[in-house]
């Protein structure tokens, strides 16, 4: 009886501390979202620094998928993603924007720089190329 008291929470808390990983594996949660810890601002979702107009995003490809996850931006202001994959253990090789044409590899341990101006409100995704790991370009 004991035994079972104590496996109860244990596996309810490797289930939590699992969720945000799985999640992003799956495509996110109810419609591709995804909020990681690691990619938290104030509010959840990171909207980087403007530099001469041009709002400039550094993410990286870790083993909990794309840090930050979440991302927001303003219709017809330019992005600028500056992504570093730090690790071999993962499918996101390459970052792909499906509805603006990009696809481009990520290599190890080097910056990769990735524009697109959003026309349009609504959620972008981004993913790898296999589309199990990503995030969302929120734009309001």
């Amino acid at each position: 009886m004991i035994l079972k008291t104590l496996m109860f929470p244990a596996a309810a808390a490797v289930a939590l501390l699992g969720a945000p990983v799985l999640a992003q594996h799956m495509g996110g949660m109810g419609g591709g979202s995804m909020h990681t810890p690691a990619a938290s601002t104030q509010a959840g979702i990171a909207e980087g620094t403007v530099k001469n107009g041009v709002r400039v995003v550094e993410m990286q490809v870790t083993g909990e998928g794309f840090v930050p996850a979440q991302i927001k931006v303003k219709k017809g202001e330019k992005l600028r993603l500056v992504i570093t994959r730090k690790t071999e253990r993962t499918c996101a090789t390459e970052i792909v924007i499906k509805g603006y044409g990009i696809n481009t590899p990520l290599p190890l341990d080097k910056a990769v720089t990735v524009e697109l101006t959003p026309k349009a409100s609504g959620e972008i995704r981004y993913a790898c190329a296999m589309n199990m790991i990503g995030g969302v370009i929120f734009v309001p």
